[in-house]
């Protein structure tokens, strides 16, 4: 049973959507051997992941693990003292990301990050906007994709409603929502998502993963999202990448991945695992001094 189906009961088929993306845009992701510093102090030592279209990769770890700074690294926000990031198309040569015009690498990958401000003055739809700078050129020349790209972000994120509201208005669920918006306004077919539930309250924790998982499974984006909760991570992806200490301390499908005695090691705690009888999927469970019957 996958993640949808397991919550589809609570009523999300609602969340129908139209993305299009012609499968010859179709592309994926890889990095290889990333080397990534703050300052003198190397954070991150020598990572590599691939991002596939129609697949999620989820990254775990806990804080301080590099989880986020490699997902920035992939976005091109975060500079590589070593190491390459190849953008992918589904038919032809692997380009060098840093070789791409920023406008093009936007057309082809796009991150949701942890923080975002709060821009003061705008409305959700000139937010939402935002996303559609790769194809507006320098002289915001027409997009004339534009106006059904934005109504549709805005639609599957559930703020089309709030279209006319200023940010500034707005809760942390419901503006975290519309920065979600303005990264689906933008068509991209590689898509990062650092911990894109912060916020939100149960309802819409689960239509965002039914979003995630669609427009994976049905539209072929290839995805790669941070995650705390592993049992979230082992729900919705395809692939684990689990961190600790800036390297790679395991990767593969959930159940392989997310070993009990590794995850014991590198999250400092005992954690145990079982499979869900409901679901068939992997679930943990952390060990604390008054929780060990």
């Amino acid at each position: 049973m996958t993640f949808t189906d397991t919550f589809r009961e609570l009523g999300k088929a609602k969340l129908i959507f139209h993305f299009v993306i012609e499968l010859s845009e179709l592309s994926g992701l890889e990095a290889t051997d990333l080397v990534l510093r703050y300052g003198d102090k190397d954070v991150v030592h020598g990572a590599g992941l691939r991002l596939e279209s129609g697949r999620i990769v989820a990254l775990v770890g806990p804080n301080g693990s590099g989880k986020s700074t490699l997902l920035r690294a992939l976005a091109r926000l975060h500079e590589a003292s070593s190491g390459t990031v190849k953008v992918k198309p589904a038919d032809g040569e692997a380009t060098d990301a840093l070789m791409m015009k920023r406008s093009d690498f936007a057309r082809h990958v796009t991150l949701l990050s942890q923080s975002r401000p709060v821009p003061h003055g705008l409305s959700v739809r000139d937010v939402v906007e935002f996303g559609r700078h790769p194809y507006r050129g320098r002289w915001r020349a027409a997009d004339p994709e534009g106006p059904a790209a934005v109504h549709r972000a805005m639609e599957l994120t559930g703020v089309a409603g709030l279209a006319s509201r200023g940010v500034h208005e707005l809760s942390g669920g419901q503006l975290q929502r519309v920065w979600l918006a303005s990264c689906l306004a933008q068509d991209t077919s590689v898509l990062l998502l650092d911990e894109p539930t912060n916020h939100l309250d149960l309802r819409y924790k689960v239509e965002i993963f039914d979003l995630v998982y669609d427009l994976a499974r049905v539209h072929g984006v290839a995805i790669g999202v941070v995650l705390h909760d592993l049992d979230e991570a082992a729900a919705l992806a395809d692939h684990v990448v689990v961190l600790s200490e800036g390297r790679i301390a395991a990767a593969g499908p959930a159940h392989e991945a997310l070993d009990a005695a590794l995850l014991s090691d590198v999250y400092s705690i005992p954690i145990v695992t079982h499979t869900d009888p409901l679901t068939g999927r992997l679930r943990t469970r952390a060990v604390g001094r008054h929780n060990d019957n």
